[in-house]
């Protein structure tokens, strides 16, 4: 069974920085287009990142500049670096990413379980 496993969320005061990771864990023949979202409180969710199986990536305008997405393909996983956090970043932090599970069997899109990300002081 093919999971994303996040980890990496917390408490954190403003201007501080959270690496976030989401793994992917279980037998799947290719990672395709990767991804993280967020969604506070009463709002809706937000894409944050993409970044695609060859490394091209793509940032929400209110993250440019802060957040670094990154990807092992090796290891499986995709990473979020959070620099310069602010307290409107505060949400609950999703991972999504496109997985062949197996070689000419269609892609589908698998989502983690959410990893909560909270900047105060």
């Amino acid at each position: 069974q093919v999971q994303l496993v996040e980890s990496g969320g917390g408490l954190v005061q403003p201007g501080g920085s959270l690496r976030l990771s989401c793994a992917a864990t279980g037998s799947l023949f290719s990672i395709e287009d990767m991804g993280w979202y967020r969604q506070a409180p009463g709002e809706e969710g937000e894409l944050v990142a993409t970044i695609t199986s060859i490394g091209t990536t793509d940032y929400a305008d209110s993250v440019k500049g802060r957040f670094t997405i990154s990807r092992d393909n090796a290891r499986k996983t995709m990473y979020l670096q959070m620099n310069g956090l602010k307290p409107e970043d505060t949400a609950l932090y999703f991972c999504k990413a496109v997985i062949q599970k197996l070689r000419y069997q269609p892609s589908a899109d698998y989502w983690g379980q959410g990893t909560q990300v909270t900047v105060s002081s």
